[in-house]
């Protein structure tokens, strides 16, 4: 099969794999789309994804975001038919080729939770791994191709939710691409007030305050501090840094209250950073959700499908383009010049 592959240099190519055979509680899927995530496939691709070395794994498949339909079951998948359209098939390891996570390929699989639990394996074991819980079938009132959506919209919701995020808690969020804006159209859908935006970019924090942002500023041309201080004199409940910048974090000491959060998500490329909290209450948290587990993520599907089924929630809003597959290489270095503002949907 054909995937898209990054070598030990970052390097990008479509190449040959070998293509996945599931396994008894697995099922086989034909991709049909997979999100441009970047976050994940962009540390992966320039070697700053924690856990992953140029040295010892790579080369690599890229793809986190897939969605597909099933064309093949194992003999003991119970949960799955052929034909069911299906969240977050992977690439495992195979043909000298590893995962990350493997999204960007013709074919992947998923596990069979149902079966799995019926038959009584143990969770998180080798047949029954964490991921199971994420991978599911997408409902029929849900396009398959903009349903790549939903992979973001769950990992966000279980995050907000591990940060302890709620109703009438103030927060200032940093970063309003595709993930930040999420964050802001789901915290305030959840309540919380004042949602205070910063950006460099107008066009994202126009975004930003069509999503529910109470106030939207470019970090370039306002002084951060001076501006929440206005709004919330005694500091903020929580910082939200959705840019994966760990300078972040010392800005966002001078912004909370006391006991307040600092709230980091996403992979960090660098994993050690001086702290400075010299401007910071005398009590404070900082709350890393480099990863959600899946478990989490497939908890937050009720919530998210109905969001999108009151109209609270537009799928298209998030989405910038489309490109086919065998353009995705020329997309990934559109992306990295700043060229794709949302979500871009590769599809198959």
């Amino acid at each position: 099969m054909k995937a898209l592959i990054v070598d030990n240099k970052g390097g990008l190519s479509i190449g040959e794999a070998e293509k996945p055979r599931p396994g008894e509680y697995q099922a086989l899927v034909k991709m049909i789309a997979c999100g441009m995530c970047n976050g994940t496939d962009t540390k992966l691709i320039h070697g700053g994804f924690k856990g992953f070395t140029y040295e010892n794994d790579y080369p690599l498949i890229l793809g986190h975001e897939g969605i597909g339909r099933v064309v093949e079951v194992g003999s003991k998948v119970t949960g799955y038919r052929p034909g069911d359209i299906v969240m977050l098939p992977f690439n495992y390891e195979a043909g000298g080729l590893k995962s990350g996570f493997g999204g960007y390929a013709e074919y992947g699989v998923v596990y069979d939770k149902k079966a799995l639990t019926e038959s009584g394996h143990a969770v998180n074991s080798e047949k029954f791994p964490d991921c199971a819980f994420a991978q599911g079938v997408v409902p029929p009132d849900i396009d398959p191709v903009d349903a790549v959506l939903m992979i973001t919209f769950r990992e966000v919701l279980s995050s907000i939710k591990t940060f302890g995020i709620d109703a009438n808690q103030s927060v200032v969020i940093f970063g309003c691409g595709p993930v930040g804006v999420t964050f802001i159209r789901m915290m305030s859908l959840l309540g919380a007030h004042p949602i205070i935006a910063f950006d460099i970019d107008d066009n994202k924090l126009k975004a930003a305050a069509a999503n529910g942002a109470d106030f939207a500023f470019n970090s370039k041309k306002v002084d951060v501090k001076s501006e929440v201080k206005k709004i919330c004199p005694d500091g903020v409940d929580n910082v939200v840094d959705a840019v994966g910048v760990l300078e972040l974090i010392n800005t966002g000491f001078g912004l909370i209250r006391d006991r307040g959060k600092i709230c980091c998500y996403g992979i960090s490329a660098d994993c050690n950073m001086k702290l400075d909290w010299s401007d910071a209450p005398y009590n404070w948290n900082i709350i890393f959700q480099q990863m959600p587990r899946k478990i989490e993520e497939g908890e937050a599907d009720t919530q998210v499908l109905s969001w999108i089924r009151n109209g609270a929630i537009d799928l298209k809003d998030y989405i910038s383009e489309y490109v086919a597959f065998d353009d995705v290489i020329n997309a990934f270095e559109r992306l990295e010049r700043g060229e794709i503002k949302l979500k871009c949907i590769i599809t198959f």
